[in-house]
């Protein structure tokens, strides 16, 4: 039995990989399922480059990962998944593949082809760059040092692969087939030794000189002709068989070839034997180089900096149909149910992969008129929409994150929680100019080869009209830095239909600000790049400028988003340090909370534009899990108290610092960091033995590293500062080296307790609001119960199913029918995380007994009345006859003081109520998390209801009325 619906119940993300194999999916679907999840999402199931954790380096579409099972396995978890009356959806990444190593066909294909290649279509490389040396070539950054050095040291080596009649350079993991029309050069030196083993009229010897002839009759790499270029590729695969049967029926042949790869492989003690070598690796479609050669001159489009994932061009429709083949077969036959999108920012027209997708989905269910749930991982900032006009279903949920994340922190605290950041680390931080300064950072060390490849191809557009030639290149390139660094979103959606009004606000905001910041007289360079970024520049003018004009408008739109990314996220977001549970993908740090009434108008937004987008509170991609983020919130509910605890702990912990480059270190903005890191990520049980102190530790300074180098302050991943990293990872030994004389423990363990026991009472309501606001509610691998974690690879750590299984078996004993006695027990021990399991089970049992409520069910927000108003969000959804009272207490750290107890009964709301509109008599609800019946009585023209009965005994309410 199939998920009776296309739209999902709820969602829960499964990350797949060599740990954590189909065959491991398929033992914990009977649980998902009692849980009341209806769909599993998982991560890329494609074959990936051996050994990902993630699957996101996919080089082959077409192939399962072996390391996450065989086809068999997959069908095993599908036909388990549909036993329990569930779905799968499929994360894909059409954006880029894994590319260097030896085992992506089509790219291995390119290296030997160059243009010529098959598959040089399918992937976004510059063929003719501003360099010489890479005319027709592909720049490939994988050596370890420079070239030179690199082929002296003997480490690039000539391969003769026998089986295959082919040659390859090898280095490392790395293989780089040889153009076959340059088999000559090797060739022709085992002539002679061949001719004096086998004689000249030998027959296996005349086969291997006509080898040599068609070898260098093969089309060159270079080829435009679609003919010439299709006898290259038939004829060089029948050539190189004809060697390999050569090879194998002549063992003098074979040794012949391996005496001529030999010599050409040189002599690490002779410099000028490397001549050959090195003429034979010039004369390839790809110029191997040092890594850090990357950032200035690559000339493919990657994954944001990442060498080893390329760009892949899925508006061309033979790539979208090879890298989706498997995808659409598996849509066809059943077995996947719905996708999720990933990066789709990076795609060259969004909306036209959209469309396609849509219809080949629709191609792929016959037709059936059930459209495919798909969702995309769009990233919004601010007030930005996603487009209305995608035929998707809405986001994977990072803009809800951030929203109901926002309703935990106190918008009032805002400017305290500024002056105790300045105060601690010594520095005013105006964090519009962080984040621009991060953005210039990231186009100058990591991206300035595509800035290049823009640059060259707008002075083109300059070039070719008198109004604009004046414009030089480095003019041009140094307004395209800061036009970029200025812009406000991730990316705008111009295409041949021209921009949206969105687009034009866009890049109007973005030109104003880098003509604000640019100290030149004349801005109209600027004025320029505007107009083509709007395509109005090329309005009556040729279809050849029109096509240049609009080319480089979509270009331009592939490289903002990896700027925003690395820049904010991987950037700013470890620079600025005021309340770090905000800074998280998609997260406007201007802003610090949200009211209820933002969350309502969103909430009731989202129902009317994309009413099924999934609602995430933590994801794969997470700086820290939803409960870690939710107890660095109540810090900003306590600014005093927070601000005594952070200045005696620098005053404790001044001693365990070194200095490192004239500065102390950590620095004050580090050290900041980390206290409220480990206010976050404190395990709730306690750290009994050394194990489990050692394995915190290891944790938290993994995080730092990890954090310090995102920061590119005082150290980074391309420069370690070694000197500064020690002393960050010594500093957290220091801090957490148990024992009774540990003056910063001793004081920090029973504030961060309590910290702790408030943030539970906060991540209970936030799952309540998640499961019950418009949207489909995913959740996280692990987090049904309390997780601590923070970004990966720590949110990536195998997730202990026995003890979630435990917990939900000793619920369903515990609560087959709610009284006072069972909440009572799961009120005790909070920490063991089946609170949160019982809530979600709950709310997950409706959703599935009144799936229409929240399918399509009206939003309605609540007033709330009384002292304590705004420590309440309250709603209904209703469907009908049928409607549901949802209540969640939030910013709760005044209300409950020094007490342990949940916010619930009259001693913390005392009069405060909910007031219902219309009615005329009493509305009785019963409280599905609690059993118990509540009445809600007139008052004059509208229903209430204390807050002191709805939540009288349990911290959150679920109350129905049918």
């Amino acid at each position: 039995m199939k998920a009776d619906s296309q739209i999902p119940r709820a969602t829960y993300r499964l990350q797949l990989n060599r740990d954590f194999t189909f065959t491991q999916a398929s033992a914990i679907v009977p649980y998902l399922a009692a849980l009341g999840i209806s769909h599993c999402y998982v991560s890329p199931l494609l074959k990936a480059r051996p050994g990902s954790m993630h699957g996101y380096d996919i080089v082959d579409h077409n192939t399962l990962n072996p390391e996450i099972g065989t086809p068999e396995d997959f069908d095993a978890f599908v036909n388990t998944l549909h036993e329990q009356g569930m779905g799968l959806i499929l994360d894909i990444v059409p954006n880029h593949m894994g590319v260097m190593g030896s085992d992506n066909a089509w790219w291995l294909d390119v290296l030997e082809n160059g243009e010529a290649s098959a598959n040089a279509c399918f992937f976004d490389i510059d063929w003719h760059p501003l360099k010489d040396e890479l005319q027709s070539k592909v720049l490939v950054p994988v050596l370890h040092d420079h070239y030179g050095a690199v082929l002296e040291s003997g480490d690039l080596k000539l391969v003769f692969q026998a089986e295959r009649g082919a040659f390859d350079i090898s280095y490392r993991s790395h293989r780089f087939p040889v153009n076959p029309r340059e088999y000559p050069r090797i060739l022709q030196l085992a002539t002679s030794g061949i001719a004096a083993r086998l004689g000249e009229q030998n027959p296996d010897f005349l086969e291997f000189q006509s080898l040599i002839t068609a070898f260098g009759h093969l089309p060159a790499r270079q080829e435009a002709d679609s003919e010439r270029i299709a006898e290259r590729n038939r004829d060089k695969e029948i050539h190189k068989r004809r060697l390999a049967e050569l090879s194998a029926r002549s063992p003098e042949v074979v040794k012949g070839i391996l005496a001529a790869v030999e010599k050409i492989n040189g002599d690490s003690a002779n410099p000028a034997s490397f001549d050959d070598l090195h003429e034979l690796i010039k004369a390839q479609a790809f110029r191997l180089a040092n890594w850090r050669v990357a950032a200035d001159d690559i000339n493919y489009r990657r994954f944001f900096d990442t060498n080893d994932l390329a760009g892949l061009c899925v508006e061309n429709e033979t790539v979208f149909e090879a890298t989706h083949r498997l995808v659409l077969s598996m849509v066809a036959a059943g077995k996947v149910d719905g996708l999720r999108v990933d990066h789709p920012d990076g795609l060259y027209d969004p909306f036209q992969y959209f469309e396609r997708l849509r219809r080949r989905l629709g191609d792929a269910t016959n037709g059936s008129g059930k459209s495919r749930y798909v969702v995309i991982e769009k990233i919004l900032t601010g007030a930005e929409r996603l487009p209305r006009g995608w035929p998707v279903c809405g986001s994977t949920g990072y803009d809800f994150a951030n929203l109901v994340n926002g309703l935990f922190v106190d918008p009032a605290s805002a400017s305290r929680f500024e002056r105790i950041y300045r105060n601690f680390i010594g520095d005013r931080v105006d964090y519009d100019d962080l984040a621009y300064r991060c953005r210039k950072l990231i186009i100058r060390v990591a991206l300035a080869s595509e800035l290049n490849v823009l640059a060259h191809h707008l002075t083109r557009i300059a070039l070719s009209r008198r109004h604009t030639c004046d414009f030089t290149l480095n003019s041009l390139r140094d307004a395209l830095t800061e036009v970029v660094a200025s812009f406000p979103v991730y990316r705008t959606y111009v295409s041949c239909a021209g921009p949206s009004e969105d687009d034009v606000r866009y890049i109007r905001i973005a030109i104003d600000a880098a003509k604000w910041r640019s100290p030149a007289g004349d801005t109209s360079v600027f004025d320029f790049i505007g107009e083509v970024l709007l395509t109005r520049i090329a309005e009556g003018q040729n279809p050849a400028y029109k096509k240049a004009v609009t080319s480089f408008a979509m270009k331009f739109q592939q490289f903002t988003s990896p700027v925003m990314a690395k820049g904010l996220e991987d950037t700013a977001f470890y620079r600025y340090n005021r309340l770090v549970s905000l800074n998280d993908v998609g997260g406007d740090l201007r802003r610090f909370g949200f009211a209820g009434g933002e969350f309502h108008a969103a909430n009731q937004e989202r129902l009317q534009d994309w009413p099924h987008s999934m609602l995430a509170t933590s994801t794969h991609d997470s700086k820290r899990s939803e409960d870690v983020r939710a107890r660095i919130n109540v810090l900003s509910e306590m600014p005093a108290l927070w601000r005594l605890r952070v200045r005696d702990w620098k005053r404790f912990n001044r001693g365990y610092k070194r200095t490192v480059n004239d500065g102390r270190a950590p620095s004050a903005n580090d050290e900041y960091f980390l206290y409220q890191t480990l206010i976050g990520a404190w395990p709730p049980e306690q750290l009994s033995n050394e194990g489990d102190w050692k394995q915190f530790v290891e944790r938290i300074e993994n995080y730092m590293l990890k954090a310090i180098r995102e920061a590119k302050r005082n150290t980074s991943w391309i420069n370690q500062n070694i000197a500064y990293e020690d002393s960050v990872c010594s500093f957290v030994k220091a801090l957490l080296k148990p024992g009774s004389k540990n003056r910063f423990l001793n004081d920090f363990l029973p504030f961060q307790r309590r910290v702790a026991r408030v943030g539970l009472w906060n991540s209970l309501s936030e799952t309540l609001l998640k499961l019950t606001s418009p949207g489909v509610p995913d959740i996280y691998q692990g987090n049904e119960i309390w997780d601590f974690s923070l970004v990966d690879p720590d949110n990536r750590r195998p997730v202990d199913y026995d003890r979630r299984r435990r917990a939900f078996e000793s619920l369903r004993r515990l609560s087959a029918a709610p009284n006072a006695s069972a909440l009572k027990a799961l009120l005790h021990t909070p920490e063991d995380g089946r609170l949160k399991m019982y809530v979600i089970w709950k709310t997950l049992c409706l959703r599935k007994d009144w799936p229409d409520i929240f399918e399509q069910g009206e939003y309605l927000p609540l007033t709330v009345q009384g002292a304590k108003a705004d420590h309440l969000i309250a709603f209904i959804r209703k469907f009908e006859s049928r409607s549901v009272l949802v209540a969640a207490p939030h910013l709760i750290a005044g209300l409950l003081g020094d007490s342990d107890y949940p916010p619930s009964g009259t001693d913390v709301w005392g009069d405060t109520h909910i007031l219902v509109s219309g009615g005329g008599g009493p509305v009785i609800y019963r409280n599905s998390l609690t059993g118990e019946v509540v009445e809600l009585i007139k008052s004059g023209n509208d229903m209430q209801i204390a807050i002191s009965e709805i939540l009288g005994h349990f911290p959150v309410a679920l109350c129905l009325r049918s």
